[in-house]
């Protein structure tokens, strides 16, 4: 595992972004791995190490306002277009050329607009429990959380609270939430603990909240392949929306998991399998992985 970071290129000349890199530089296929709002590039550890012991460079990226990432002076900022033109000059930093991208949350809403807008930069799409529609319900519960600036004495107390917004995750071992913890949370200076994002990136998602988000002109005009994978009880991906995203735009390959909501953690073997499947083309398909459906 490499930590590192670069500095952006005009407009964005001020931002830094983090990001976690594995696997080998020179490999043929590079992953680029996008978190959900309150996350952060730790989130997919698992899924990343999975994927460079199958020869994929993989890099999980810190979008702004998250991690070891710059904070924006203007919290309005903190919106999917600008993530995603921060994100493309950040792939042609790297020079990584067209890349497969896997987005949990809103890190698929920037996969996205990209593979519409710049259908170049994105190879193949994995959109974990986000569509191109998400009811005004399901963002309002979000914000009940996001932006709360909470702080925790110790650990033990961080853990209790992710566990609680996080329950959709799924069934995950005391170890994993344990981790999942230590990695969403920084230690202050007077003691205790915050959380790793900035509290601003609410600002801008709660006028987001007002409406359902409908982006189903956008999901027409991306053209690259796309697994879809959904949490059984998500309330952010329902059926109908994951069924409409199988039979328009770019026909997603939909796999749901049982017994997750949002969204799942991609730290499971079953749910690591169908990905890792899927990105290296594999013979058998992500239908026979275990504890799965592909629907």
């Amino acid at each position: 595992m490499h930590l590192a970071s670069l500095t952006l290129a005009a407009p964005f000349e001020d931002i830094r972004i983090g990001y976690i890199e594995r696997g080998p530089e020179r490999a043929q296929r590079s992953v680029v791995c996008v978190h959900g709002l309150t996350r952060n590039a730790r989130d997919f550890d698992v899924l990343s190490e999975a994927l460079a012991n199958r020869g994929f460079r993989v890099i999980a990226v810190d979008v702004v306002g998250r991690g070891r990432s710059s904070w924006l002076a203007d919290p309005r900022q903190y919106a999917v277009p600008v993530y995603a033109a921060q994100l493309k000059l950040f792939i042609e930093a790297l020079a990584l050329g067209a890349v497969d991208w896997v987005g949990t949350s809103m890190g698929g809403l920037i996969g996205m607009v990209l593979a519409a807008a710049e259908p170049q930069l994105i190879g193949r799409l994995v959109l974990n429990d986000i569509g191109p529609f998400v009811p005004m319900a399901a963002l309002q519960q979000i914000r009940t959380y996001v932006g709360a600036n909470r702080q925790f004495a110790d650990v033990d107390a961080a853990e209790t609270y992710l566990r609680s917004i996080h329950a959709g995750f799924g069934p995950l071992s005391d170890s994993q939430w344990r981790q999942l913890t230590l990695s969403s949370v920084v230690e202050q200076e007077g003691g205790g603990f915050r959380l790793h994002y900035d509290p601003a990136v609410s600002e801008a998602y709660t006028n987001l909240a007002e409406a359902d988000l409908d982006l189903w002109a956008l999901w027409d005009q991306i053209h690259c392949p796309v697994l879809l994978l959904r949490g059984g009880a998500s309330p952010l991906l329902t059926p109908a929306v994951a069924e409409r995203m199988r039979s328009s735009g770019p026909r997603a390959s939909l796999v749901t998991f049982d017994g997750v909501g949002h969204a799942p953690s991609l730290m499971t073997a079953d749910q690591v399998s169908v990905v890792a499947s899927w990105l290296s083309q594999s013979a058998r398909g992500v239908s026979e992985s275990a504890g799965v459906t592909e629907d």
